[in-house]
Parts: C-alpha cells; structure tokens; sequence
C-alpha cells in the first residue's frame, strides 16, 4: 500500500474487518501514479450519534495538522449520515458501505482529477456482495473473518440494518478455504465476525445450514489453532452449539447481546426474547463451560424503561453468572423508533449505569481474582494495549511480570504466538483491570 495512505478504524469487530479488506484491496490495486499527498482514510461506526461525532473531530484534528490531507470518509457513518460529511468542506471523498469495494478506484479517480462528484452511495439493501477475503492486518495478533453482514431484526434502537443491509452470508465452503488460508499464513486465531452471526445460513446448499453448522465444520475441516465466536444473543445459544465446546479450538468466550434482562423492555427493544430466555442461557453456559469469559451488552435507561424494570433488569443480572457487563447509557440515534419514544432524563440514565457498572466492577474482579494460580492458553500480543500483553483463550487480558526479561522483546519475538501462562495475581488499575502472569516455559514446565 502507498505509504501516504493511512487508515483509521472505528467501531466494532466488523468494521476491523473491513479495514483488513481496504488494505488488501489498496495493495493489490495497480496505481498509474504514486499518491502526491498524505490521504487518511476514516472506517467510520454509526451505532451511536456519537461515534459520529467522534469521526467529525478526528476529520477537524487531521486538518488542522495537515491542511493539505485528502480526508476519505467511508463505512457506517458514510452510509446514513452523509449528510454530516457533505457539511464538511475538509472531507475530499464520501465512500459509504454500498461502494466501498471502489475504494482504490475513486482514490485514483480523485488524484486524476476525473470526478465530477464527492459522494458516492446508494441503496444498502440492494447490495449483494459480502466483500470476502478481508480481516487480516498486520500489526495484529488475531485475525477477523466476516461470516455474514447486514441485519433483518430492526431493534428500536438501531441503525445498522439501514448502515449495513439485509443479512447475508458467506458459504461455509468458502470460509473454510479462507481460514486455511489466513492459518497458512501464521495466524493462531480467528475470530467469526459480523452485524448478527446469530442469523448465519449458507443458502447454496439444500439443508440451509446454520451457525452450529458452519462451527462444525471449521471445527473438522481447518487447522486454526483457536476460533473465537463474536455477539450472540441468548436463543442462539442452543444446546448443540455449546456441545461443539468440548473441542478446545473454540475459545470459551461469550458476547451477549441482551440490553436488558427485563421482558416488557425487551419487548419495546423489538428483540425476540424475553427475561428468562438471558436467565437460562447464561446458566447454560455456566453450567456446560465453568470458566468461560461472558460479557454482556446492557442498555440503561431504554425509552420508556420505568424504576420497577430497570430494577428487575439488575436483580436478575446480579442472580446470574457472567463476567463483566459493557453498559451503555441509552444515546438518541435519529432514523430509529425508540428516538421519538418517551425518553428517561439523562441524568436517570447515568444513574443506573452508573449502578450496573458498579455490579460488573465488583463481578469483574471477584472473578479474576479466582484465576490466580491458573494456566492459560493465550496469545502473546504484537501490540499491546494499556499494559496488557497476552489475551488468554477465555479472553482475560494479561499482564506478564516482566522480572527484567523486557517485555517489549517479548512481544516483538513471540507476537501472535500461542503461549501457556501462570496466573500469579491481579491489577485493577489496568484499564478495567488485568490479570498478572509468566509465560510457562514449554520444555521445563517452569515460569519464565
């Protein structure tokens, strides 16, 4: 790729992905001429108003570096906001999701001055293609495969069907080629990606097959050392799919997506479940895969959400067993039905996340204490984050204790490799907190 393009990634797993494919499409691509100036192009994320914003103020920090920067605006937000970008004098090109496959086309068009226009979208739903074979970078440890895109659930919060499409999928055959591929390629883990993997089905063949099938099959047909699942909501957890766990390939790891563990909320979310399918389901997990991370979505203060619900919500999170909760105040997203729904006061909704944070604080850490004298499977970081250098199989960062062996080196020699690690204790004032460990040396068996 052209060493004055960079790229910035916001948003979620997907959009990693995405970025993996940019670069992929950027090197391969046969440029007539070198680009003459810096270009920075912004994968940006529309979940929230915010994540807008926040491409706004990086797009208003870039140029006032460097004026002169071509700023190319692509992803989610290019795709149902692109009105806020069209505003912006300082954004040179627009590329929403419906083209972003053009990407070196239209950067090429743009130098040559052969553009008659800036933006470049059209109708998401009527997009066909996944743009397979992106994911990897890199700079990174792990690598994100895309298994299917789009969503057809239309949550009353959410924009991401009109960001994204209507779900689709990529065929089992397919992905199977690609991760014996990426796994050729040196790469310990995969992780399966997309806006609801939960609705995975490969429709070339006659039987349909699901997202059980699609695990099993990578299961028997690739050699990658891990496979991680990415968001579930609680009905996909079916009893088939955490009986291909016994497998240790795939990571004991759980993201739910529940946003609320009271029914009538739920039910004015649009999600097609209620209060005791999250109860069952994380005490399913529990029970089959006693030390598997969960993490779980919650929205505080969903419009309408009165005491009584938001108590049943943390009542019920408290009885059950899960890791750590990612709590989201409610934020306003224009284009959905829940916005001009009757809204919670702001100041209500920071006040119950502020509680549910508190609960997943104490969860967090009574739960990584339990891990000190425990070996983990995990792999070495190639770059490290916030003093975390290792991510274990069942996702707990990892500090190593570094007893002058300059973890730097480490990570520069072992990067992106599988390691064993003792668990000998726990630092709460690592972003959320971190194991501590030291890496297990193979052949003596001893710490390093």
């Amino acid at each position: 790729m052209d060493k004055n393009i960079n790229i910035q990634t916001f948003g979620c797993k997907v959009n990693t992905y995405d970025t993996g494919l940019i670069h992929k499409n950027l090197n391969s691509f046969k440029w007539m001429k070198p680009i003459p100036d810096s270009v920075h192009i912004l994968n940006t994320c529309a979940v929230t108003a915010e994540a807008t914003q926040q491409a706004v103020r990086e797009i208003r920090r870039i140029k006032a570096k460097d004026p002169f920067a071509t700023v190319v605006v692509t992803g989610c937000a290019a795709q149902v906001d692109t009105g806020v970008f069209e505003k912006l004098p300082s954004v040179d090109l627009i590329v929403a999701n419906s083209h972003k496959g053009l990407l070196p086309e239209l950067i090429e068009k743009y130098f040559k001055k052969e553009l008659t226009e800036r933006t470049f979208k059209s109708n998401i739903f009527k997009k066909e293609d996944l743009e397979a074979d992106g994911g990897v970078e890199p700079q990174h440890s792990r690598s994100f495969l895309k298994i299917q895109d789009g969503c057809n659930s239309f949550c009353s919060f959410c924009i991401i069907p009109y960001a994204r499409g209507k779900s689709r999928s990529i065929p089992i055959s397919q992905l199977v080629n690609r991760i014996q591929e990426i796994a050729a390629g040196g790469v310990h883990e995969v992780v399966l990606t997309g806006v609801h993997i939960g609705d995975y089905v490969d429709e070339t063949v006659p039987a349909n097959n699901r997202l059980e099938d699609l695990v099993e099959a990578l299961l028997q047909k690739t050699k990658v050392s891990r496979l991680r699942l990415s968001s579930l909501e609680p009905i996909e957890i079916s009893d088939r799919l955490l009986s291909l766990f016994k497998d240790s390939r795939l990571c004991p790891h759980f993201h739910m997506s529940i946003q609320s563990a009271d029914s009538d909320v739920l039910k004015h979310m649009k999600r097609n479940y209620g209060a005791d399918e999250v109860i069952s389901s994380l005490e399913n997990i529990r029970k089959l895969l006693p030390q598997a991370f969960i993490g779980i979505d919650v929205i505080a203060g969903f419009p309408s959400e009165t005491a009584e619900q938001f108590e049943n919500t943390y009542k019920n999170l408290a009885a059950t067993p899960w890791t750590r909760l990612h709590v989201f105040p409610y934020s306003e997203r224009q284009g959905t039905r829940a916005a001009i729904m009757e809204q919670v006061p702001h100041h209500v909704r920071k006040e119950r996340a502020k509680l549910l944070r508190d609960l997943s604080l104490h969860r967090y850490q009574s739960e990584a204490l339990a891990q000190k004298d425990q070996t983990l499977n995990s792999i070495i970081l190639k770059k490290p984050s916030r003093g975390t250098f290792a991510l274990s199989d069942n996702y707990w960062p990892i500090a190593l204790d570094d007893e002058g062996l300059g973890l730097n080196a480490i990570c520069e020699s072992l990067g992106g490799q599988e390691k064993q690690i003792r668990i000998t204790g726990f630092n709460p004032n690592l972003g959320e907190g971190a194991l501590i460990g030291k890496i297990i040396n193979e052949h003596t068996q001893e710490m390093l």
